[in-house]
Parts: C-alpha cells; sequence; structure tokens
C-alpha cells in the first residue's frame, strides 16, 4: 500500500460531525483522510439554524468552509464512497482507490423515511419539516400542521403550538386518546381525523393539506418521521446498536462514531460537538500506541532500563 494512502484516521462521511473531527485531528498533525459522498440529509433545506455563529447558513456553505478550512491543515477530502471496511482497517472505495488507516471515525449520518404521499418529497426541508427548533421560526404565527405518523406525534404537535396559535393535527393513521385530545384541546390545537391522502403545493410552496375531497390549509407541515442509521459499514465490524459512549467510542477497537449515526436527535451543532469530542478521545488513543511503540522500540536504551539493569547487578 502506498504511503499515500496511509492514514492515521479514516474518517467516513463529511458533515458537520466529520469534518469537526477532522479538523480536530488535523490540528493534532495528523493524516486524516474523509470519504464522502455528497449527500448530507439537510441537503434540501435553505437554510440551518440554532448554530452559534452560523445561525441561517445554507448547509452547502458550511461544508465549503469546514472543507477550505481543513485543506489548511492537510486534511485529505474524498468525494467517494466507502463500499468495504475490514478489521485492520483497509478500505475499499467505489472509485477503486484503497486506504489503510490505523483509526475509524464513522461519521455517515441517517435519512428520513418519509410518508408516500403525494407532494410530500417535493416539499421536504422546505415546508414540509421535522425540528421546530429548526425551522419553527421562520414559520412562526402561521397556519401550520402537524401530521400523525407515531405515537408520539400529539407531543409533537404540542411543541409546535410554542411557534404559532394556528395549529391543526392532522390525526391520519393514528389514534388520539380522550386524554391526548384533552390536552390538545387545552392548547388550542384542533383536531382533524381521517387519512391525509396528498400535501397540495401551488408556485412551489406548500398550501394545504387534502383529505380526499376536503381541503384545509396550511403553510408549513411538521412531522415526525422513522429515521434510518447508515450504520451498515459500523455493523459489518461487529457493532451493535447503542455499544458506544460518551467520546464516540465503539465496542469495537479503533473504530468511533459521532454524528446522527449514532444519535439521530443530533442537530447540526451538536453533532458538530460530537465529531470534536470523538477527535480528542481517538487522538489520545492513538498517543497511548505511539508510546507503547516507542518504549517497545527503544525500552532496551531507556534510562528506566538503564536504571533497571544497573540494579540488577
Amino acid at each position: 500500500m502506498s504511503e499515500n494512502n496511509s492514514f492515521d484516521v479514516l474518517v467516513v462521511g463529511g458533515g458537520a460531525a466529520g469534518l469537526s473531527a477532522a479538523l480536530m485531528l488535523g490540528r493534532a498533525r495528523r493524516r486524516v483522510a474523509v470519504v464522502d459522498s455528497g449527500a448530507p440529509r439537510n441537503g434540501p433545506a435553505a437554510h440551518m439554524h440554532g448554530f452559534l455563529s452560523r445561525d441561517g447558513l445554507p448547509p452547502s456553505e458550511l461544508l465549503r468552509i469546514g472543507h477550505d478550512e481543513l485543506r489548511g491543515y492537510g486534511v485529505e477530502l474524498l468525494e467517494d464512497r466507502v463500499t468495504r471496511l475490514d478489521h485492520g482497517f483497509a478500505a475499499r472505495l467505489a472509485s477503486g482507490r484503497e486506504l489503510t488507516a490505523r483509526r475509524v471515525l464513522v461519521a455517515t449520518g441517517i435519512h428520513d423515511d418519509l410518508p408516500d404521499l403525494p407532494g410530500l418529497r417535493e416539499s421536504w426541508g422546505t415546508d414540509v419539516v421535522t425540528c421546530p427548533y429548526c425551522h419553527g421560526y421562520e414559520v412562526r404565527d402561521q397556519p401550520l400542521g402537524v401530521l400523525g405518523t407515531q405515537p408520539e406525534s400529539v407531543e409533537h404537535a404540542l411543541l409546535v403550538r410554542q411557534w404559532s396559535p394556528d395549529v391543526v393535527y392532522f390525526a391520519h393513521t393514528t389514534e388520539v386518546s380522550e386524554e391526548d385530545r384533552e390536552r390538545l384541546d387545552a392548547r388550542g390545537i384542533r383536531v382533524v381525523g381521517g387519512v391525509v391522502t396528498a400535501v397540495r403545493r401551488e408556485h412551489g410552496r406548500l398550501t394545504g393539506v387534502e383529505l380526499g375531497a376536503r381541503f384545509v390549509p396550511r403553510t408549513a407541515l411538521f412531522l415526525r418521521t422513522r429515521t434510518v442509521p447508515h450504520d451498515q459499514l459500523l455493523r459489518d465490524l461487529g457493532y451493535a446498536e447503542g455499544d458506544v459512549d460518551a467520546t464516540g467510542k465503539t465496542g469495537v477497537p479503533g473504530v468511533w462514531a459521532a454524528g446522527n449515526v449514532v444519535d439521530a436527535r443530533a442537530t447540526v451543532i451538536v453533532a458538530a460537538a460530537q465529531g470534536a469530542g470523538a477527535a480528542a478521545a481517538l487522538n489520545h488513543d492513538l498517543v497511548t500506541e505511539d508510546v507503547r511503540r516507542a518504549v517497545d522500540t527503544f525500552g532496551g536504551f531507556s534510562p528506566a532500563a538503564e536504571r533497571a539493569a544497573a540494579g540488577a547487578r
């Protein structure tokens, strides 16, 4: 394997978590490669929010800034995809290139499994969204809807109510208990029964929700999605879901993970912090190995060894 293909750390995934980790590792003078296929979860969103000093920045701009910063520290950025990762660690990329690394950080994220409703996917990330902390302020005081997709959807509606007094809860495929209806009524959230059949759009914007022949005007729709982690590489190495500590270290020796791949609720700023934390822990692990190797190589000539030998005479 060429020295140009050998790294201290291979970072798989170039979102906030992966880039933040690579920045820390580059500054620690580690040889780092970041492999990313260029399909971030928040790609459809025009802006990201709640990131101190970067509030309102387009997600693509955050990545561009991150790439520029990483190049300044010699981090290699590869627009590619890891198709195979073996213990050791040897990685094969979709392009055919092969890399080796001493450690691996997986930050491959998740995707949202959306309901199969006409018009919903076309609105995803703009006026059909999941996180009110990320998008609620931009649609404050507007007529909002919450789609019932799972038992926790009522709680979601009660949360969205913080941003607007005009919220409709579309029960859709969920049951609304008497207790839940009382809570929704108490907060002035109207419950609309029946199965939603489509999300209507006009001139590139959401205008409302269809339930068969019935139409309820809304300007934005919130829903809780089923999130699917991109953790196949981790699982191939023997990772079990949840087997990761606070630093991102998994139960698989030499493997760390950060961001949405192991924490679906992490926002951009949280994922970035997780990446930085994982990088620091990972670098300490490498330092420990570097020291052990140095002792093994030069132990016979170290001052400690000389003193031990003198004491034995």
